[in-house]
């Protein structure tokens, strides 16, 4: 079945309907991972967006359910150039073709992905259209583009209610905001307990359950628009808590003492992004999925100071905050999919929390 990718400047790729064949408007981003398309799939930070990805062929090694990130594909579509459809993987347990369906993902293969990748990158991202309807009218189409939105995707990603994952060690309580699995895996396996705590958990239920420290996850969407989330974590700020946040975690924080944050051309979407760490000089290979960034001279000074930039582009990647027991970092230390270069600094929150306790 033929599909169709209409972006809001008029540009109208044609391809091959996979997964749903639903009509669905998504803000349109790219990801230039090389592998990991289940854990992109299964990231909530994609909530409100469809993924072009590009790589050129997507599906090879099948679907794995263990390494999915959550519980369901969150995208709202999915765009490839070539979709493989025989898996060749002894751990695979399905196609992607299968899973897309399964969630009523739509998506569209056969279509030039570098073209449309550059269009992004030189335009900035944009709202698309995926469509099975060969009788479209696109100036129909084009003001329904520019009119949306995605709005309310942190309500729309968070837990229900709070879980925890027993352990031994330090109690921390996470802030699903869009959490993906490997965050609470990553303070688990190092002998955490973690109470996954609803992303409008009031700061008073988080300070009452006497945490060692507290974890700010990724998640979707503009931080500006988590009006009431950043006036609760105003108060966790105002406490003595260790925190360590990741992506919108990290972007929300700044927020909530004083700095801005402002929307990029085309974000940070891929498993090869280098960030420089300004305490120690090392540089590491990094994972990232974000389209929105901290404005580095809106930080203040006497608060925070910038940690991490990017090699690239030299954007804030991560802040360190003075005389407080917090730093934020921008990219993804637990990774999945991506490398593992800066899986320490889960080891250096576990430091903190231990500079927090009496015994």
């Amino acid at each position: 079945m033929k599909a169709f990718l209409i972006l809001e400047d008029g540009t109208v790729f044609e391809g091959t309907s996979i997964g749903s064949t639903k009509e669905i408007i998504s803000e349109i981003v790219f990801n230039t991972s090389m592998t990991g398309y289940l854990e992109v799939l299964t990231d909530p930070s994609y909530a409100g967006q469809a993924v072009a990805m590009t790589y050129p062929l997507i599906g090879n090694y099948g679907i794995c359910r263990e390494d999915m990130e959550s519980l369901k594909l969150w995208p709202d579509g999915y765009i490839v150039r070539e979709l493989s459809r025989v898996p060749s993987n002894f751990r695979s347990e399905d196609s992607i073709q299968n899973i897309l369906t399964e969630f009523d993902i739509p998506g569209i293969a056969g279509i030039d992905t570098r073209a449309l990748t550059k269009i992004l990158r030189e335009k900035g991202t944009m709202n698309g259209m995926i469509t099975t309807d060969e009788n479209y009218h696109i100036e129909e189409v084009l003001p329904k583009l520019k009119e949306y939105s995605p709005k309310g995707v942190v309500a729309k990603v968070t837990c229900a209610e709070k879980s925890v994952l027993k352990g031994d060690k330090y109690k921390v309580a996470l802030l699903d905001f869009g959490a993906k699995k490997n965050i609470a895996r990553s303070l688990n396996e190092r002998g955490c307990e973690v109470t996954i705590y609803p992303a409008f958990t009031s700061a008073e239920e988080i300070i009452a359950s006497n945490p060692d420290g507290i974890m700010l996850s990724n998640g979707p969407g503009d931080p500006k628009e988590c009006v009431s989330i950043i006036e609760e974590l105003k108060k966790l700020y105002d406490t003595d808590i260790p925190i360590f946040a990741i992506c919108l975690g990290h972007q929300l924080m700044a927020l909530a003492t004083g700095a801005d944050t402002h929307k990029m051309k085309y974000g940070h979407r891929g498993g090869n992004h280098p960030v420089k760490d300004l305490k120690t000089g090392k540089v590491y290979i990094s994972s990232q999925n974000h389209g929105y960034v901290v404005d580095s001279e809106k930080v203040n000074p006497d608060i925070a100071e910038v940690g991490f930039v990017n090699v690239n582009d030299k954007t804030v990647e991560g802040l360190r905050y003075k005389n407080k027991n917090i730093f934020t970092v921008q990219f993804h230390p637990e990774a999945c999919p991506g490398p593992q270069d800066s899986s320490t600094l889960f080891d250096e929150f576990l430091d903190m929390m231990g500079g927090n306790k009496n015994a």
